[in-house]
């Protein structure tokens, strides 16, 4: 199978009647990175949010498709099903379903009916996962998400990412409320799963997670729009200038008057 593409065409987004997204454009292919960075409001979780499905998220305008497949006809099992997954900025906790059942039936629910993954061999995929992201093995047991830390359950994301191998993998602020030594180890996970087959958009705040990852573009959106694209640097940049360099120089040159 060829590697995926994710194809964003002058998205336009609505939340609740308001415009949010105006006309973003933006395509990743497998074995790229790239990473959306912008201060808040400017729509980066409204993206994450459209590609995967979220009702909520009204499109006005424009197009996502994957492999040539229109996304936006497709509900959000249907999504996943393709082969897009999202690391969620603020996971849920699923009270009686265990991460290992979770994952488990997560992975059969992508395979043929008729031949489910054999619990042996998940069970090695999985300890193998946990060893990567330093989760005790115990977790395995635990109900999902239930009780665990803000750096655990994202680290549980990333285990999930690493299990159901996915095309295209939308990493929504994997970083916030990590210490050093958590982003250090969700980065190394994510490193893990790189490969030709895998697409991946970071959205973050900020360039650490980045010292890690190395994107090959960076993105920066303002106002719900792509107002500059470039390689790693452009993150160093953002970090030591700061957001009002957006607003100052990017959003008036993008717009055409003097910068």
């Amino acid at each position: 199978m060829a590697g995926p593409e994710l194809a964003i065409d002058n998205l336009h987004v609505a939340v609740d009647g308001t415009p949010v997204l105006k006309g973003l454009t933006l395509s990743i292919r497998g074995g790229e990175v790239h990473a959306v960075m912008g201060p808040n409001g400017t729509g980066k979780s409204t993206l994450a949010q459209t590609i995967m499905g979220h009702p909520r998220y009204q499109v006005t305008g424009g197009s996502i498709t994957l492999d040539g497949q229109d996304l936006l006809a497709m509900k959000t099992d249907a999504r996943a099903r393709a082969g897009l997954f999202l690391a969620m900025q603020y996971p849920n906790e699923v009270s009686g379903v265990t991460t290992a059942n979770f994952l488990r039936t997560a992975l059969n629910a992508r395979r043929d009916a008729k031949d489910p993954v054999r619990l042996k061999e998940f069970r090695d995929e999985l300890d193998h996962a946990m060893d990567i992201l330093s989760i005790d093995h115990g977790f395995a047991n635990r109900y999902l998400n239930e009780g665990f830390s803000g750096g655990e359950k994202k680290r549980n994301e990333i285990l999930q990412m690493l299990l159901l191998k996915p095309r295209i993998a939308v990493l929504d602020e994997i970083d916030s409320g990590l210490d050093i030594d958590a982003v250090r180890i969700v980065a190394q996970g994510v490193d893990a799963s790189r490969s030709p087959e895998l697409g991946l958009l970071i959205i973050t705040h900020y360039q650490r997670i980045l010292n890690y990852i190395k994107p090959d573009y960076v993105h920066i959106v303002y106002d719900g729009r792509v107002v500059k694209s470039g390689g790693p640097e452009l993150a160093e940049t953002l970090e030591s200038r700061g957001y009002e360099w957006i607003r100052e120089e990017l959003v008036p040159a993008v717009e055409g008057s003097p910068a």
